[in-house]
């Protein structure tokens, strides 16, 4: 008879029979009696009245009976923690049981009793199974060491369960040596303090690369992630840890394939400079990830989402291997979905006329998401590779002829960020698409055709009746039609002025009298204003150049990136964010990032913490001559395309002075779009900050100086007070400055005549950088001499460093992208900004005044993330990211530059920009 039987219903008096069985002098009775009340707990009713009659039931050889009263035991504890400790005797004595089993079990148990009256008699009997001399209840030991850190940290810590467990990684047996790792990496993970309290040695990881070959799969995986966390001393060490986990790309189980692949990341990161290694590894990396691909729909995503990762960081390993992303008919819509983006991801010029005959093959399937995508996608290919445009658009071309509602939706809006992208280059498509005119019901799409029929009004004859056909329904239209409107019919007026007049104040007239939406009546007011003041500077508002679009605008932000590498393999992997977006009880973790390469000596501190780098520009200032011949200014180069070096030469030509222009040659507009409006000339300035006393009278013979620095419209001053506190009259000043990290000098003489006693005067000297540079510590620090007809005097002070920021250190955005994941890991410096006050838009404006530049802004995890990039005037770039989140009046400042010395302060101009 099968177990079922004790499931079903017993009659009146349920429990008190089985309590009359639980007593029964037969060891068989009582056996049936304990799997009736499992059943019962099973099934949710409430048995916890006999505890006192299960517990006696402990007392027996019989494994099977006792494996039942520990699950019992296990489920009630917590309810009755009192009649719990009755076990207590059972357990020790279990624990020092002659059958391994019954040791272990024993154990085990008392673990997963969660009560703190019982953890205290826990201790013993653990410090002992530790040290068993069977291997599987050393295994167990282990384990149960994590649960009860998990209970009560500072007992383990107490007891020396932690270094016993790191005593059980030189253990003979490979699973004790796999489960000491599983309970070490739990204890890590859930250390308060955020650093790990254990932390892995070079013997210890050999001893780990020993038992790796030996232990199970899963253990392989806990090692393996463990060797993810440790950062090697040096490139022989790193390459012998990359071929002795080599072997393990082999294996059947995906979870281990994939561990393996995490660590080889890792791995490599640290030996870039060892380039052939490198490449040999990415070509054994290849296969491996293939191979994910032919298992089971719900691995193969996993595996595509992971592989997702690694493309973005390392696109190379998978180059070649493009047909293997090729969709299948039989695919899950999710599989298919996933391989589309990653196919587009490894286009290239090589492999464009394949990806696209795919493509094509896709846009005819009957699953409409994957169509929709697969249309998207080839506008994404166009953008992506250049040499391709051509055969984008003609393929997008065909598709519109199919007249499928959704292909045709679909196209019109990539073929509108194909114009963005190549501007008058394609515009001859113009008449297809507005034949389609009538089809489109997808507000997306129908914003898109608006703002082709706006941008190219003049190559469109019947421009005005077109637009006029979409005003008959303005009211009925979706929000970002009717903002696409109302741009687009200005656009045609300012280019048709004659023929349109009546058109531009019907849609006035709607935008800013009949509409309900904000921001719609506000555009609507800003251009009636415009228009009505002056339309020359309209038509160079409305109509100015169009900033070219990148195709990689899905890619992740880098240093989220860094840190989903870290966690290959884990759901963090598949969720494409971390692990305290979505886990609870995380945030306090290790967040884990890529390594540092080899030689950085960085260390994470609440406060920046610089330690110079030989090798940073910065690091000898006497050596670089700021007061040498000008460098020629560039011939003017081509915009930016994929297949373009972006740098122009590497990021030398970036750190240095004769770079091309990338800012673009435009000056950030200093009055805004409502001060062209209104006439307003009021230009806002950089923060200056307030006068201090640089030489007080006592010192000065008389003479008081307070003093700040400035910078208006490119040229840096020094604002001083001078106060005559003498009872005579000083005359014949003269001003000089002592080497300093800038360059900077007077660059003219110092015009004071005569200064009457009682006499205070405001003074601003301009000053330039081409003076003699030698380092100064602080580095701000700038020594000046100042002499007049009684004596020569001599001070100190401290340059603050946003002055030295200049108007031309602005971005491209994919430049930005590049150069932040070419500057090294270990020049990245992080810093908290306390005390952050307004919007993250406002923040934003006020680093713009003084020329710190937002290169791009997203939302991530609900956080506002500022990508900004500054100049110095000695040609150093800084590359920022500043997390906001709102509500919150902290922020989180992440820097990089090739001289990191300039971090500290960097983040001294920030905390007073931001707080003034």
């Amino acid at each position: 008879m099968t177990d079922s039987k004790y499931f079903t219903t017993t009659k009146k008096g349920e429990i008190f029979e089985l309590k009359s069985e639980l007593n029964n002098d037969k060891k068989e009775k009582k056996k049936e009696a304990v799997k009736k009340v499992i059943a019962s707990m099973t099934v949710g009713k409430d048995v916890s009245a006999l505890f006192p009659d299960v517990v006696n039931c402990m007392q027996t050889d019989n494994l099977e009976l006792k494996k039942l009263v520990y699950l019992y035991l296990m489920n009630y504890a917590k309810s009755q923690p009192d009649m719990a400790i009755m076990a207590v005797n059972t357990f020790v004595k279990d624990c020092e049981d002659p059958n391994p089993l019954i040791r272990a079990l024993a154990v085990r148990t008392m673990g997963c009793i969660r009560v703190d009256k019982i953890t205290e008699y826990l201790c013993e009997p653990l410090r002992k199974c530790l040290k068993d001399e069977d291997p599987y209840v050393r295994k167990t030991a282990a384990v149960c060491v994590a649960k009860l850190y998990d209970i009560s940290s500072g007992l383990v810590e107490d007891q020396g369960f932690l270094e016993q467990l790191k005593d059980l990684l030189s253990d003979s047996n490979p699973m004790v040596v796999a489960n000491a790792v599983a309970a070490l990496s739990e204890i890590n993970e859930s250390s308060p303090t955020g650093q790990p309290l254990v932390e892995l040695s070079t013997s210890t990881i050999n001893k780990l690369l020993t038992a790796l070959n030996e232990c199970t799969e899963w253990g392989q995986v806990f090692i393996l992630d463990s060797l993810s966390n440790y950062t090697p001393r040096d490139d022989r060490e790193a390459q012998s840890i990359c071929e002795r986990i080599t072997p393990r790309l082999a294996h059947a189980n995906a979870a281990v394939v994939l561990s393996a692949v995490k660590v080889l990341i890792k791995m490599m990161e640290i030996l870039q400079g060892d380039v052939e290694f490198c490449n040999t590894l990415s070509k054994k990396l290849a296969p491996p990830l293939v191979t994910l691909l032919s298992s089971e729909p719900e691995v193969q995503y996993v595996a595509l989402r992971n592989i997702n990762l690694i493309v973005q960081k390392k696109p190379d390993i998978l180059k070649h291997e493009m047909k293997v992303f090729f969709v299948k008919y039989n695919d899950p819509i999710y599989v298919k979905l996933e391989k589309l983006d990653i196919m587009i991801r490894l286009a290239s010029q090589a492999n464009i006329a394949q990806v696209l005959s795919e493509l094509k093959e896709y846009a005819t399937e009957v699953d409409v998401d994957f169509v929709r995508k697969a249309v998207r996608a080839i506008g994404r290919c166009a953008i992506k590779v250049e040499p391709s445009a051509e055969r984008c658009v003609s393929t997008l071309l065909d598709l519109i002829q199919t007249k499928v509602n959704y292909v045709v939706q679909e196209a019109i809006v990539v073929i509108k960020d194909i114009f963005r992208k190549y501007p008058n280059k394609y515009e001859s498509i113009i008449s297809t698409l507005c034949e389609n005119l009538d089809t489109l019901d997808e507000p997306e799409a129908r914003a898109s055709m608006v703002w082709i029929i706006g941008e190219y009004a003049e190559r469109i004859d019947n421009a005005d009746e077109l637009l006029d056909s979409f005003l008959e329904g303005f009211a009925d239209e979706n929000a970002q039609v009717q903002l696409q409107l109302l741009t687009a019919v200005v656009k045609l007026f300012l280019k048709r002025p004659q023929h349109t007049q009546g058109l531009v104040q019907h849609v006035l007239s709607l935008a800013t009298q009949d509409s309900d939406n904000p921001d719609l009546r506000d555009r609507g007011f800003i251009y009636w204003r415009l228009l009505s003041t002056d339309p020359a500077a309209a038509k160079e508002v409305v109509l100015a150049d169009k900033p070219l679009i990148s195709e990689e605008t899905d890619l992740l932000e880098p240093t989220l990136l860094d840190e989903l590498i870290c966690h290959i393999s884990s759901l963090a992997s598949v969720y494409h964010k971390p692990p305290t977006a979505f886990v609870e009880g995380r945030s306090a973790g290790i967040r884990k990032t890529l390594p540092a390469r080899q030689g950085s000596d960085e260390t994470h501190a609440p406060e920046a913490t610089v330690i110079p780098n030989q090798e940073s520009l910065i690091g000898d200032l006497l050596s670089m001559d700021l007061g040498g011949p000008a460098v020629p200014a560039p011939a003017p180069i081509a915009a930016p395309t994929s297949n373009v070096d972006l740098l122009g030469g590497g990021l030398d030509v970036l750190l240095g002075g004769g770079g091309p222009d990338l800012s673009g040659g435009v000056a950030p507009s200093t009055t805004g779009l409502l001060g062209d409006i209104f006439g307003i000339t009021t230009t806002p300035t950089m923060y200056t900050p307030p006068k201090s006393l640089w030489l007080p009278a006592d010192k000065g013979k008389g003479l008081e100086i307070q003093g700040t620095f400035s910078r208006r419209s490119g040229q840096i001053y020094m604002e001083m007070i001078l106060t005559n506190k003498a009872m005579q009259a000083m005359t014949g000043f003269a001003i000089q400055f002592n080497k300093n990290s800038f360059g900077l000098s007077p660059s003219v003489p110092m015009n004071v005549t005569a200064l009457q006693p009682g006499q205070s005067l405001e003074y601003s000297l301009p000053l330039a950088t081409s003076g003699p540079v030698q380092k100064m510590e602080p580095l701000t620090t700038l020594q000046v001499a100042i002499k007049n007809n009684v004596d020569v005097f001599y001070y100190a002070c401290q340059l603050p460093i946003q002055v030295i920021f200049v108007e031309d250190g602005t971005l491209d955005k994919r430049v930005f992208l590049t150069t932040w994941r070419d500057i090294p890991a270990e020049n990245e410096v992080q810093y908290t900004l306390n005390d952050v006050k307004g919007s993250t838009d406002a923040i934003s404006n006020k680093m713009t005044l003084s020329n710190i530049f937002t290169i791009a802004k997203r939302n991530v995890e609900g956080q506002d993330m500022l990508y900004q990039s500054l100049k110095l005037t000695n040609n150093i770039w800084v590359l920022l990211e500043l997390k906001l989140t709102p509500g919150l009046t902290y922020a989180t400042l992440s820097l990089k530059s090739r001289s990191v010395e300039v971090a500290p302060y960097i983040f001294q101009a920030y905390e007073m920009i931001c707080k003034n």
